[in-house]
């Protein structure tokens, strides 16, 4: 099935395939693009990106969330998966936000985009998409992220190491946002149950 990475977008504007590789260019990266013959550049559902060697990175599905379609089924799919997970306050928050999604783009990223020299060009693609609809991001593996792109939900495998940038709601309804350690047993616990850990770091 592959890995993927999601842009959970609240509006679905058309992205043309000039705005990908001007927001490439702008980086200094250089990508192809392989779009089918029956879409255009500037209306299209799936797009198969690859290296300036012509190695396969990644395929970009756009799917809306309207009835009947995959993007619909998707969505109902995370309320129900999310369920199972931490905090709960996350939880209630994206239960209430995916009704806001408009359009799912899914990135299936493929080996090489996992490359030192390929992965900046998945980021500046999810970007620019990410500019243009909005909405929130989702990774497979380790979850969901708010508006601002800290993570939020804790999906992640029991052996994930690293600093990470996390939110959680405040009282006020806010966000606040820090730097957790997610190979801390402790500051795990403590993130589980919607509060920032004592040792993590502030933003």
């Amino acid at each position: 099935m592959g890995y993927y990475i999601r842009v959970l977008g609240t509006s679905d504007p058309n992205i043309h395939i000039d705005e990908l590789i001007s927001g490439l260019t702008n980086e200094g990266l250089i990508a192809k693009f392989d779009i089918d013959q029956n879409e255009s550049a500037d209306n299209w559902t799936v797009i198969g990106v690859s290296n300036s060697n012509g190695d396969d990175l990644l395929q970009i599905e756009r799917n809306p969330v309207k009835d009947g379609k995959l993007g619909k089924e998707e969505i109902e799919e995370f309320k129900d998966e999310i369920k199972e997970y931490k905090p709960n306050s996350a939880v209630k928050w994206l239960d209430k936000y995916f009704d806001n999604v408009k359009v799912i783009y899914a990135f299936q990223l493929l080996n090489a985009s996992m490359e030192d020299e390929n992965f900046p060009i998945v980021g500046s693609i999810k970007s620019t998409i990410w500019s243009k609809v909005g909405g929130i991001l989702q990774a497979d593996n380790e979850g969901f992220s708010n508006e601002d792109g800290y993570h939020i939900l804790w999906q992640f495998s029991d052996d994930v190491t690293g600093e990470w940038n996390m939110a959680v709601k405040n009282f006020f309804g806010k966000w606040t946002n820090f730097t957790m350690d997610l190979g801390d047993k402790k500051q795990r616990e403590e993130f589980w149950t919607g509060n920032v850990p004592k040792n993590a770091k502030k933003l």
